[in-house]
């Protein structure tokens, strides 16, 4: 496989196929991290699809300053961000975890065992639902995506301190979600 700079000039010399190269690479995850912030499997395809076409567009003014798919996750959220402002209609979470489908199970599991874990599961989609788009944002990036505090500050375009605060403020407001639906 061909590392992202090689698929980058191969891209800019008028090869396509690079670019689907670089496509199938980063396209699951990203899809992933943009359902876990638009609610729905659907908006996350939509998006990751605008993205990718933006950086197609855009790749001859990738400086090469961060990663590929750090300049690629900046252009999607901020997509993402921009779909939300126009949109600005939120549906119930119910409807958004429909949406985005059920999640995965793990049929070695006994049927309480399943029935608990879906519930928590739920609980904590709920809860992460209702943080404000800065923290739900920082928080996803971090918790699911499992990106260092420096990958966040540059796709979100925000100082460290400020993903630092973020993220420690979504998490105190997860917290007390949780514990407000939990009866804690």
């Amino acid at each position: 496989m061909q590392d992202d700079d090689e698929l980058i000039e191969a891209t800019l010399r008028g090869d396509s196929a690079a670019f689907g190269a670089l496509v199938r690479k980063y396209q699951d995850r990203l899809i992933t991290a943009l359902r876990s912030v638009s609610g729905s499997s659907e908006e996350a395809e939509d998006i990751a699809q605008e993205a990718f076409v933006q950086a197609y567009l855009k790749l001859p003014a990738f400086a090469g300053e961060s990663a590929f798919y750090t300049w690629l996750y900046r252009i999607a959220f901020n997509g993402a961000i921009s779909r939300r402002r126009k949109q600005r209609s939120t549906g119930s979470v119910d409807e958004r975890r429909e949406a985005s489908g059920a999640e995965p199970r793990d049929e070695g599991e006994s049927a309480p065992e399943r029935v608990l874990r879906q519930e928590r599961a739920r609980l904590i989609q709920q809860a992460v639902a209702e943080l404000p788009e800065e923290f739900r944002t920082v928080l996803v990036l971090r918790e699911m995506e499992g990106c260092d505090y420096d990958t966040i500050a540059q796709i979100l375009e925000l100082p460290i301190g400020t993903v630092r605060s973020r993220l420690h403020r979504a998490r105190l407001q997860l917290k007390e979600i949780l514990a407000a639906v939990l009866g804690e």
